[in-house]
């Protein structure tokens, strides 16, 4: 049974919302209990909740993928304001999917191996912290992405990101956490093919014309900046964080804009270096300087045509356009989270 979202509903304000969490504490709580952190985690959850006064209205520990959308839909039918979801980014991806533009809160429980979406957010990722958050939080809208017939809270990719989606061993996962994401990609580089993609954005910001991106740059008469590039990697963001590292000193999941770059051309070298330059060091400069394109909608092609990376999952193909919806989801988070 999945939520088809048709656009904004009557909605509560996000102080009326936040007022009626911490008034009537009605609450759902969906876990991946299929995952090593969510199965040892979930007794506690439950406990832990209950002792800090939420009325648990329904509870779905989760232990096949499959009936994650069905466990989310139920929860947000279930007529509670508070819909606590713990797992990966996968797992909340589909949570963000499901309860986009509804008039229910979204809380997050950072259980997985990058918790990018966590760390965009600025949330704990210990479980007692996390947990704080939705008794003392607040209600914030966010950004999410959109692309074939889905929402995204992080990332879009395609490329090598594909291969590593598909190989990545969850022994080494388990084993080394987010740093099996590109020891994995670098084990794949070697047998991968570049490939060259056409941006068109839409409703660009910051974009002047020069193409800081390497490839060729042009408009199509409307003032829409068309980008052309080679490369093993490229990726467009929603939210702040890819592997765990953030991409740039200001990114955010409430900017109201999407993060194109890619990483490397097409010399594997260059990619090998940038993934490793990412993972060890992170972001050192803010977007304006660095060779990132920002927009609020992308048309992309590729030669050839390639599979998307949703948020670590395989979905959807190029051609395709990827768009940013505004202020889409409400998620509780701390009290000084700069909400706009």
């Amino acid at each position: 049974m999945e939520i088809v979202v048709t656009g904004p509903g009557q909605q509560r304000s996000k102080a009326e919302l936040t007022a009626d969490i911490r008034g009537r504490r009605r609450t759902a709580l969906v876990v991946n209990v299929r995952s090593r952190r969510g199965r040892r985690h979930y007794p506690a959850v439950c406990r832990q909740l209950s002792l800090a006064g939420l009325d648990l209205l329904d509870l779905h520990p989760v232990a096949d993928p499959r009936h994650l959308p069905d466990a989310l839909a139920a929860a947000a039918h279930s007529g509670a304001d508070l819909v606590v979801v713990g797992g990966g980014d996968g797992t909340l991806s589909e949570a963000t999917h499901q309860l986009a533009h509804r008039d229910v809160c979204l809380g997050v429980l950072p259980l997985g191996t990058t918790n990018n979406f966590a760390r965009s957010l600025g949330l704990p990722l210990h479980l007692p912290g996390a947990l704080r958050i939705l008794v003392e939080g607040k209600v914030a809208d966010v950004d999410l992405g959109h692309v074939a017939g889905r929402h995204f809270a992080n990332l879009t990719s395609l490329g090598l990101s594909v291969q590593v989606a598909e190989h990545v061993p969850h022994l080494l996962k388990r084993i080394l956490g987010r740093a099996a994401y590109p020891l994995t990609a670098l084990a794949l580089l070697p047998r991968h093919r570049p490939f060259t993609a056409r941006l068109r954005l839409i409703d660009a910001t910051g974009d002047d014309g020069h193409d800081d991106t390497g490839g060729t740059d042009g408009t199509d008469g409307t003032g829409r900046g068309v980008h052309e590039l080679v490369t093993h990697q490229l990726n467009i963001a929603n939210g702040s964080h890819h592997a765990g590292r953030a991409i740039a000193r200001d990114t955010g999941l409430d900017d109201r804009q999407l993060v194109i770059y890619r990483l490397g051309d097409a010399r594997r070298l260059r990619l090998t270096l940038a993934t490793v330059r990412q993972t060890v060091t992170g972001p050192r400069r803010p977007l304006a300087h660095t060779p990132f394109l920002t927009a609020r909608s992308v048309w992309l092609q590729t030669d050839p045509p390639l599979d998307l990376d949703v948020d670590g999952e395989i979905r959807g193909r190029t051609p395709a356009q990827i768009t940013l919806e505004a202020n889409a989801l409400r998620v509780m988070v701390a009290t000084d989270f700069p909400d706009v």
